[in-house]
């Protein structure tokens, strides 16, 4: 049964790894990855780490790794098919029979056609007549044309079925409305526009696909927002704001904003790093999504009482999704939009800079449970503190809030730090020494079954890696690569294997993430495959290091000819000599 990508996507996007492997074994966090006890094989030691970013795992230990779908044909020992239907069981989605996923798709593009030519509608009604009291409501709050136009930002016509006649107009139904939640449907079986009078927000996902809308009121009626609900081709639980801009910005932080308004207000004033989410609070989906784009993010939610409870929401989701998280405290202004109205992006520059990382913000609301006069609150605080800063990574991070701690309880720091690194070992214990250094005795130890040239010619394997690695993360790049060698050139056969699928993939516009090899390898080739993302992350790949790599299998294939070359030297010689001796003794 052949399961299409465009379903395989929706069942990535569902089902989060570290959900679902925390629902087998106990997962804790270690860094920006989670780590575990390996369900595959016996050990005392942790070995088994699940990486978020890419929402795939692998174990040091016995070579197991994958993606979601791998993990559950290991663990439940399932075939591929069956391993799909188990997760679409799970987070209630239904695989797709034979002809249904074509369906699908079709009317995923008449909706995506059709949220276009809304966005067009809306938009052309804001500069028209009827759009006055819209385009003045962007005014007062002193957008730009410039940005008006950049946004694609509309008005709603403050009538039941504008949107509805000129859609049916386009060659669009009702129900095709509906669908796309652009029509609501009454009891009595009438269809109506479901934005009126609102100015609206178009939203673009990261192939420009305008997937939902949102909706602001005019006047003081309720809901004050009125946003897409989910649709065949919008999950607002997946998709930020104006992520689709922010992700070309060559700033490496995002910025959280709460509403459109303010996201427009920070991009006008020269930050185009900013998000938010689709009305509602951030999701752990999204906090994900946003690591794939950012190293850290500024939490600049609203100053009152109902942001800071959606900041620490947001700051915990960014904790466990492994993003370095600073807090914005806004102080004169309840919002960034009112901020940089009243004080100008100048300043709110110097307020994004003086953003406080999230383990200060928390020191700080810890220090505010305490009576710090009395001695017994002042003995908890100082021990929450210093359990506090023994769960961060960066020792020069625990030596500076070591120091202040000692500075404002009068302690020496050395006491401070030296029951930080007690707390430390006992938290820490058995994770010090190298995974596989601890296996027990007795325990499978990971053999290279999958390519076994591997043992024979590993520097030439490694390079074979790295150009699969770079391939991987620069599909762009296989032009440039097929150039300078070909499948037939490697010197491994599994690299080879997996070199000639890549391409082929490449060039059917396929998605490369680890998903989509599933149906191609088999578990224990997903394991490997896990193996080669997993060693190669942390190393910077560059095009130099890309042209490195090929030099190495290159020269190695060079040499390989010239053995052959001397090889045919040496028989040829043989048999000469042996001729010479024949002749002779004829003679």
């Amino acid at each position: 049964m052949a399961i299409s990508e465009s379903f395989i996507q929706q069942l990535r996007m569902a089902c989060d790894i570290t959900s679902i492997v925390s629902s087998y074994v106990e997962l804790k966090r270690e860094g920006r990855n989670k780590k575990c006890l390996c369900p595959f094989h016996l050990e005392k030691t942790p070995s088994l780490v699940v990486y978020e970013d890419t929402q795939s795992f692998y174990c040091f230990g016995c070579g197991t790794g994958g993606d979601v779908i791998t993990f559950i044909m290991k663990i439940e020992n399932l075939d591929y098919v069956e391993a799909v239907k188990f997760l679409a069981a799970r987070v209630g989605l239904t695989v797709p029979e034979d002809g249904q996923d074509d369906k699908l798709a079709k009317q995923r593009s008449r909706i995506l056609a059709l949220n276009r030519e809304a966005a067009r509608f809306f938009h052309q009604s804001l500069k028209s007549p009827e759009g006055r009291e819209g385009l003045a409501y962007f005014a007062q709050r002193r957008l730009t044309k410039k940005t008006i136009i950049t946004y694609g930002l509309g008005y709603a016509p403050n009538q039941w079925h504008a949107l509805l006649d000129h859609i049916k107009s386009k060659g669009y139904s009702y129900e095709e409305a509906a669908l796309a939640d652009l029509a609501i449907k009454s009891k009595n079986g009438r269809y109506y526009d479901k934005f009126r009078n609102r100015v609206i927000f178009p939203i673009i996902d990261l192939r420009g696909n305008v997937i939902g809308f949102g909706g602001r009121v005019l006047d003081d009626s309720k809901p004050k927002y009125l946003n897409s609900s989910d649709t065949p081709v919008f999950k607002k639980s997946r998709n930020l704001f104006s992520l689709n801009f922010a992700k070309n910005s060559p700033e490496k932080t995002l910025i959280l904003a709460e509403g459109y308004m303010d996201v427009i207000a920070m991009y006008q004033a020269g930050f185009h790093n900013v998000v938010a989410t689709l009305g509602t609070a951030l999701t752990a989906e999204q906090a994900r999504l946003i690591s794939r784009y950012a190293d850290d993010v500024i939490i600049a939610y609203d100053s009152d009482e109902a942001g800071q409870i959606a900041t620490t929401r947001a700051s915990n989701l960014f904790e466990e999704a492994g993003v370095e998280a600073r807090v914005l405290e806004i102080t004169g202004a309840k919002d960034p939009d009112e901020y940089i109205k009243t004080y100008g992006a100048d300043r709110f520059k110097v307020l994004l800079e003086q953003s406080e990382n999230v383990i200060k913000n928390k020191l700080k609301r810890l220090k505010s449970r305490y009576n710090l006069d009395e001695p017994e609150e002042q003995v908890k605080y100082i021990h929450e503190y210093c359990l506090m800063i023994s769960e961060l990574y960066d020792k020069l991070e625990r030596d500076v809030y070591a120091g202040s701690l000692a500075v404002e309880c009068n302690l020496s720091k050395a006491a401070v730090l030296e029951q930080v690194e007690h707390l430390r070992k006992q938290q820490y214990r058995r994770k010090k020494s190298k995974e596989w250094k601890e296996i027990q005795s007795g325990k499978a130890v990971y053999v290279d079954k999958i390519n076994p040239e591997r043992v024979k010619y590993p520097k030439e394997a490694k390079a074979e890696e790295g150009i699969l690695y770079f391939l991987l993360n620069h599909p762009d790049f296989v032009s440039y690569i097929l150039e300078r060698i070909q499948p037939e050139q490697f010197i491994t056969s599994w690299n080879q294997k997996l070199f000639a699928l890549i391409i082929q993939k490449i060039q059917q516009n396929s998605p490369l993430e680890l998903t989509y090899f599933n149906e191609q390898l088999s578990p224990d080739e997903m394991g490997r495959l896990a193996r080669i993302l997993s060693e190669n992350r942390d190393l910077n790949h560059t095009k130099e290091s890309l042209d490195d790599y090929i030099a190495v299998i290159l020269q190695h294939a060079h040499k390989l000819q010239d053995a052959e070359r001397s090889r045919f030297s040496l028989d040829d010689y043989e048999q000469y000599r042996q001729e010479l001796f024949k002749n002779k003794g004829k003679k």
